[in-house]
């Protein structure tokens, strides 16, 4: 049975290559340019050490773009179909967390180690739950709320499944990108706007929540009298980092322990200049003041602001506008509903990486640890990106394929 599927499935595909179907050519090229940038400035930080990180990515680049023109060569009707076993298998994952081949590092268990391989199921989940949620959204037209609640019982219960898994391990930066998603597609989906005056109060409702968490948090270590305890299952690094972001002398005055990254990312970032340094003569990563493991993932912006200055850094911010743009121009163009939610969830998915992750290199945002699409190391996180972008391709290419 398996085997006569995958053999019907393969003639099919082999059809789909018969129509010379048309590319869109801006993506891959700026999907390779944003890589390589990511990879010159790798090497540039690990220049003068015995680390082959750079090299390791230019291994991961590679396969992206074999999953990135595979993808963008399967009709999209296929992952639509194929949804909720994708999301099954990202809950499982993130489940097996918790398993002997769950890998704790920094105390977060992030990493599932499956023998050789080591990754993040949380970027598959992000993934996946944005797959679902296309899916979903695209079977139901309503009119008034009423209409809407089955979906949207099906559409919170899915996006909090993932959440709540992501955050118990705890990732906070990756947990957000889920309401971010769920929240975004609904609005796409033309919900009545009273849904979204009741999501306003609920939002500010559970930022007040955090507040007053953090505020009790804070005077328990400073012991002041409160009426307010700890109450939210936070860590204390993360209240920490919400006290350093918020009101950055409070916890951290001369920003020597949870502060450290911040007040060197933003010398980095300064010291750039119009111009910056130049290429491979970055300070702050090099003498160690950003620890290397951070200036390749978290902070990696700060070192390309630092090697190339305000003006390679807005090269760099036109490239993402682009990028993401171009998703939102497909999602116009797209044939069908799920073409479009498909296109507008990768468009807010790549956004709020990017601005979670630039955001917090310049103080704006906490710290919470995501990468950068693209320029930040690491093979998964590359490799759901690169996804991403092909359903995009996939749209595009079949916007006028009459099945």
């Amino acid at each position: 049975m398996i085997k006569e599927s995958f053999r019907c499935w393969w003639y099919q595909w082999l059809e789909l290559q018969k129509k010379h179907l048309p590319w869109d050519r801006k993506t891959p090229g700026l999907l390779l340019l944003l890589s390589g940038i990511g990879i010159a400035f790798m090497y540039s930080i690990q220049r003068g050490y015995d680390n082959g990180k750079w090299k390791m990515q230019i291994l991961w680049l590679c396969l992206g773009f074999l999953v990135y023109f595979g993808t963008a060569s399967i009709h999209y009707h296929f992952f639509f179909r194929k949804s909720h076993l994708l999301y099954i298998l990202s809950i499982v994952l993130l489940l097996l967390l918790w398993t002997p081949m769950g890998r704790t590092l920094g105390g977060s268990r992030r990493w599932l180690s499956l023998g050789m391989i080591t990754f993040q199921p949380s970027n598959v989940s992000e993934v996946a739950t944005l797959l679902i949620l296309a899916s979903t959204l695209m079977r139901t037209r309503w009119i008034t709320i009423r209409d809407a609640y089955p979906t949207l019982g099906f559409t919170f219960f899915v996006s909090g499944l993932s959440f709540f898994l992501i955050f118990l391990q705890p990732d906070l930066g990756s947990a957000l990108v889920i309401p971010i998603l769920c929240f975004g597609l609904l609005f796409v989906s033309q919900l009545p706007l009273r849904f979204f005056c009741i999501l306003f109060f609920v939002c500010s409702v559970v930022f007040g929540l955090i507040a007053a968490d953090t505020r009790g948090y804070y005077c328990q270590i400073k012991q002041q009298p409160s009426f307010w305890k700890p109450f939210l299952p936070l860590k204390n690094y993360q209240r920490n980092r919400i006290l350093s972001f918020a009101v950055p002398t409070s916890i951290d005055p001369k920003g020597v322990h949870v502060g450290w990254h911040l007040k060197q990312s933003l010398i980095a970032i300064g010291s750039g200049g119009w111009f910056g340094k130049g290429w491979t003569h970055n300070t702050q990563a090099r003498l160690g003041f950003l620890p290397q493991a951070a200036s390749l993932d978290d902070f990696i912006f700060s070192v390309l602001a630092e090697e190339a200055g305000l003006v390679g850094a807005l090269f760099v911010l036109v490239l993402y506008i682009l990028l993401v743009f171009n998703n939102f121009r497909i999602a116009l163009m797209a044939r069908d509903r799920l073409g479009c939610y498909f296109c507008v969830g990768v468009g807010l998915f790549m956004m709020s990486h990017i601005w979670i992750n630039i955001g917090m290199t310049l103080g704006i945002m906490p710290i919470t640890g995501l990468p950068t699409p693209f320029l930040s190391y690491g093979g998964s996180f590359l490799l759901m990106c690169f996804f991403c972008q092909g359903l995009v391709q996939s749209v595009y290419r079949f916007r006028w394929y009459e099945e």
